[in-house]
């Protein structure tokens, strides 16, 4: 969006300060009136009147008002469809909403007071509706906004007809390559049209219209007949953090000062000029770019955004290496500015990139670059774990890994920032538990297990991904989805919100259990059954890409082994809640799938699970997931993990499906040989990506989370450190050092850190500090010893 030039760069940075704050204010730092949660609130949805309320659009609103003092609160709830900014008197102080769907549409509440000034106040907003360009990942009713004040002197804000509107048509969408990202367009921004100053005290806007008024807005379904449900946003608000771009990589047709990107040496582009400038973040980010201008009336400038540079050939290859490369054009945007002085322009929604590359073409003025810069944006984790070890390049992934889960939390998860944004049950599951690990910080967990609760279909599976606004359905998901209720239930101590999932896995169970065929197997299954993408590429005309063999055909040993393993930690869930008939049912349900997989599946020759009855393919997937259901005695165990991990002939796990085989390696006793098996990683590292990618190469995304779970393992494996009892309330360490000679770590628990540094000498017997939490208990195992914990300090020394 495009700012006046009173709202300076050092404005902006205190606005991204001040909203800091709000993590506390969206979180209980504000108590909401009881009665605006129980009753319809006063305050109406209005929206610009005469346009389509589902297309394409940008819209602003304001309203004026005075204050005979400055109050001690000024509480607001504010919501929007799609998403809205809200200003008071110039300065951005949130925006939203968090995503979800129409049943549980979030409202911001924020205190305004800290912006407010006696006399004369502006509360003003950006509102947008990307129509049909809009991210699958975006629901949406219809063009509208609200804002509702929390006492009686808030109100006075209450959006009504005495609010002014106006349709911003300086806006207009840009699709590079259209539908090969889903995460929404990009933008054309036409400056001579774009009314400067909107959000001021002192802008005019006599000519703007009178909203239209759609309803009242409606929290917590005590209504019937809402277009939005409102519910208070459950997770903090976004980081929003000043970053400037590190290096001028290259130029053409005009000389660029390296101080360029430090803000200390504008670029004078002449008139009646074409020229390029290519800027190398170093790293991929997450980040709104902010682009500052003056002059070059008539000018086209273009940002293109992009991971990595590609050859003549699409290929990536070294990210560093930029001869003979240039950006592909997946994603753009196009300002074009009016002549004026100090023009600012900034996208609607936040770009991901490594590389950035500017293509301007003046025409009779020349264009002054005055700046370019970056406010990166993600969940605001804060990194509370560390892992120490004698081994450096240990500490590069971590920092790589880290880089990768935070690119890749938002409002929601990511599969990827820069293609998708899209929550998959499959990849949160894994991102959850690294943050859990690395953060403490469970309130995003907690939130996609919920949205993943809120998709689910009236036949009985979650959607594959979730908010969307196109429904998908992967089976195997709706398992991990139960996975993922069992991780929170292991790993925090909310019994509460852990039973208000059981009625969902038993839905989901169920379906599963028509599913099972004469061979007492599942059959041919229905929707796409994604495994791993080893098992190959996407197919456009049948759902096949990642599709195990017998997902279509039925036995698939793989697929049944996933519900097989659902069903045991659902009947953990059901004896822990006391529904003893259950859990008992879905234990001798998973007892007879696994033994009816293992006759019809086992091949006595290989000494390995086949994929189907057929026995004409084998993969690392069927037999990890037979070790991790307990198929096979411990001597059995040891031995079909080594053919795993050395016959080249199976179907090899990708990154994602790694996480489980090395599960099971730790189930097999064979967790020390898991950092001898970190090469993949390193290897993306030496061709220069910042972050873990999708697959191995060639890969679609250079950014994707589930490639990041060396941190969980890190801190889980080879330090050890697991939940003893559901809730943390006790602790297992059981160290694997693999060719390490010492290691150290911290970990948050809900009651404290847990700090371990550990040695081992030549006799590899240990000595070291163990401390945890004040009242938590756990035991320390080693060589097959075990060792009593107590909260506190614990000295070992054998």
């Amino acid at each position: 969006m495009i700012k006046s030039s009173d709202f300076t760069k050092k404005s902006i940075v205190i606005a991204f300060i001040l909203m800091s704050l709000c993590p506390f204010l969206a979180r209980g730092g504000v108590e909401i009136s009881p009665s605006l949660l129980q009753s319809k609130w006063p305050a109406q949805w209005i929206t610009c009147p005469g346009v389509s309320l589902t297309d394409y659009g940008v819209f602003h609103f304001r309203k004026t008002f005075r204050l005979a003092q400055i109050p001690d609160d000024f509480v607001v709830h504010v919501s929007g469809d799609n998403r809205y900014r809200l200003f008071v008197n110039g300065e951005e102080v949130c925006h939203g909403p968090a995503k979800g769907d129409l049943a549980h549409w979030n409202f911001e509440t924020i205190d305004l007071s800290d912006y407010l000034q006696k006399g004369k106040n502006v509360i003003a907003a950006i509102v947008w509706n990307f129509g049909a360009h809009k991210p699958i990942a975006q629901i949406s009713n219809k063009t509208a906004f609200i804002l509702q004040g929390n006492s009686k002197e808030a109100e006075i804000a209450n959006t009504d007809g005495s609010w002014n509107v106006v349709q911003n048509n300086a806006y207009q969408p840009l699709n590079a390559v259209p539908r090969q990202t889903v995460i929404g367009p990009g933008e054309i921004l036409d400056g001579t049209k774009f009314p400067y100053g909107w959000e001021l005290i002192d802008f005019d806007d006599q000519d703007w219209k009178c909203p239209a008024v759609l309803g009242h807005g409606v929290p917590n379904g005590r209504f019937t007949g809402w277009d939005w449900n409102l519910v208070p946003r459950s997770i903090p608000f976004m980081e929003h953090r000043f970053q400037r771009i590190s290096a001028v990589e290259r130029s053409e047709n005009i000389t660029v000062d390296a101080n360029f990107v430090k803000g200390e040496a504008p670029v004078v582009i002449p008139e009646n000029t074409h020229a390029k400038i290519l800027l190398d973040q170093t790293f991929l980010t997450t980040a709104y770019p902010h682009l500052l201008v003056s002059k070059g009336r008539s000018a086209v400038i273009q940002l293109d955004y992009a991971e990595s540079l590609v050859d003549d050939s699409g290929k990536k290859g070294n990210r560093d290496d930029v001869n003979g490369k240039q950006v592909p054009r997946v994603f753009t945007d196009q300002f074009l500015p009016d002549g004026g002085q100090h023009r600012s322009f900034q996208p609607l929604w936040f770009r991901t990139y490594r590389y950035l590359e500017l293509t301007i073409t003046t025409k009779d003025e020349p264009l002054i670059l005055e700046d370019i810069y970056g406010y990166f944006t993600g969940y605001p984790f804060k990194e509370k774990a560390y892992f120490k070890s004698d081994d450096p390049q240990l500490e590069k992934i971590w920092n790589v890994g880290w880089r990768t889960a935070r690119l890749c939390a938002g409002e929601t998860y990511y599969d990827c920032p820069y293609y998708e944004q899209l929550q998959y049950v499959g990849d949160t599951r894994i991102q959850a538990l690294i943050s859990l690990y690395v953060t403490g910080d469970d309130r995003l967990m907690q939130n996609a297990i919920t949205q993943f609760a809120n998709s689910l279909l009236p036949f009985g599976l979650t959607q594959s991904r979730y908010p969307s606004n196109e429904t998908q359905v992967i089976p195997p998901f709706s398992l991990i989805w139960i996975d993922m209720v069992h991780d929170y239930w292991m790993l925090r101590n909310e019994p509460e919100f852990v039973r208000q999932q059981l009625n969902g896995i038993n839905n989901v169970l169920y379906w599963f259990g028509q599913q099972i065929d004469d061979k007492k197997m599942l059959g041919g299954m229905e929707w796409w059954n994604f495994v791993d993408w080893s098992f190959g590429a996407w197919n456009n005309e049948k759902p096949l890409g990642g599709t195990p063999p017998g997902a279509v055909d039925g036995n698939s040993s793989i697929l049944t082994l996933q519900f097989v393993d659902a069903l045991q930690k659902a009947a953990e869930l059901f004896d822990a809640f006391d529904q003893n008939y259950l859990s008992e049912k879905y234990r001798q349900l998973a007892k007879q799938l696994a033994e009816n997989t293992y006759k019809n599946c086992w091949d006595i020759e290989k000494g390995l699970l086949a994929d189907t009855p057929e026995k004409t393919s084998f993969s690392q997937h069927a037999n990890v997931l037979a070790i991790l259901v307990g198929m096979f005695d411990e001597r059995t165990e040891a031995k079909v993990l080594n053919r795993v991990l050395d016959d080249d002939e199976l179907t090899q796990t990708t990154f994602y499906f790694k996480f489980y085989l090395f599960r099971a390696i730790v189930k097999a006793g064979m967790a020390n040989q898991y950092l001898s098996m970190l090469d993949p990683w390193k290897d993306m590292m030496n061709i220069g990506l910042t972050t873990f990618a999708e697959t191995p190469e060639p890969t679609r995304s250079d950014c994707h989370a589930w490639s990041a779970h060396p941190l969980y393992d890190f801190l889980a494996t080879v330090c050890g450190i697991t939940p003893d009892s559901p809730g943390f309330k006790t602790v297992r360490i059981e160290p694997h050092f693999g060719y390490l000679k010492w290691i150290e770590c911290q970990v948050p628990h809900p009651d404290g850190d847990i700090t371990l540094s550990l040695k081992r000498n030549k006799s590899n017997k240990l000595e070291g500090e163990i401390e945890l939490p004040e009242y938590i208990q756990g035991n320390l195992i080693w060589e097959g010893k075990t060792i009593n914990l107590v909260g506190g300090k614990n000295t070992i020394k054998q």
